[in-house]
């Protein structure tokens, strides 16, 4: 009985949580639904991704999805799901696996900047290198994984992107069309619950802990300190507000310096919430290869090869580009 009533609990708690974020998620995501409607009626989809044909080009995506990465880089990872589906589904042609795969691990690496990056500038980053970190880091993920796929032909099926009904007779009509996106929001809700849940039952397993344990001697290996390395792994498995919010505690109690805080938000921001945020692109036809096991190398890679370089620059250029001395109380 204790464990049936704590399981119903935890049921309980992530039910209260996943109404309380999707509420949040739907003041920013109903006026982006609009827009894209108002914008894909009146033909300027086409003209508005025009500026993003060429950057879109580098990842083997349609320009047309270089607006989904712009509403997750503006505002979350929900709303670039948001879009995109709107895009696949009125699109003249299925995504591939491979370029849903590509995508969707983009947003994972550059999304919310403006929030995270306060964070980040919070902890005593500097806003911009941590925005031009991110979206590098993602743009040499999307022409690294782009290029191998293309070279292998692997992933080039057609993703199983969780759509409406196709049938055209179905989708006629402003009542048709806002049922459609509200079975989309309903869609996005049931996977919050479902990743808040399973955030509740593998930490009290103590997966989270195993997973972040069996990843710290990484962060020793790519250069960032003993103390800055758990605090990193809580980040990587848990997200990044749990690990910026540790740093902030420790870079109030001066025990983290400037330079331990700079790498540890570089590569948390880069790869953050490995489960969570797996499963989420997963569901809408990403592939892991691509979505954890690439996106985990390559962060591993680029953040080592920087920790490297920052350590050889000049003191004057780290404080005036990377990071500041003190960072203001929160």
């Amino acid at each position: 009985m204790p464990l049936v009533r704590s399981a119903a609990a935890a049921v309980l708690e992530s039910l209260r949580d996943a109404v309380k974020v999707s509420r949040e998620l739907y003041v920013i995501m109903v006026p982006v639904i609009i827009l894209v409607k108002v914008l894909q009626e009146l033909g300027l989809i086409q003209y508005l991704a025009l500026p993003l044909k060429p950057l879109m080009s580098l990842v083997g995506l349609p320009a047309e999805m270089g607006l989904a990465w712009a509403a997750a880089l503006l505002n979350n990872v929900y709303s670039g799901i948001i879009v995109f589906l709107q895009l696949a589904q009125n699109g003249a042609e299925p995504l591939s696996t491979a370029q849903v795969t590509t995508l969707g691990t983009m947003m994972l690496i550059a999304h919310s900047l403006p929030i995270e990056g306060g964070v980040a500038r919070k902890c005593g980053a500097r806003f911009l290198a941590q925005a031009a970190i991110r979206v590098g880091t993602a743009m040499a993920f999307g022409m690294i994984f782009h290029a191998a796929t293309a070279a292998s032909g692997l992933l080039g099926e057609a993703a199983a992107v969780p759509l409406p009904s196709a049938d055209p007779a179905a989708q006629t009509g402003l009542v048709a069309w806002g049922l459609g996106e509200a079975q989309k929001l309903l869609w996005i809700s049931t996977v919050i619950f479902a990743m808040l849940l399973a955030m509740k039952l593998l930490r009290r397993l103590g997966i989270l802990q195993a997973i972040s344990r069996t990843l710290e001697p990484m962060m020793r290996l790519i250069g960032i300190g003993p103390k800055a390395s758990t605090i990193t792994m809580i980040g990587m498995t848990l997200g990044m507000s749990y690990g910026s919010g540790l740093i902030v505690q420790d870079v109030r109690k001066g025990e983290l310096g400037p330079e331990d805080v700079f790498c540890a938000l570089s590569f948390m921001g880069v790869c953050h919430s490995l489960v969570e945020d797996t499963l989420i692109i997963l569901l809408i036809g990403g592939d892991i290869s691509g979505v954890l096991w690439l996106r985990l190398a390559l962060s591993l890679l680029l953040i080592a090869v920087m920790v490297r370089l920052v350590r050889r620059l000049p003191h004057r250029l780290k404080t005036r580009f990377l990071w500041v001395e003190r960072p203001a109380a929160a």
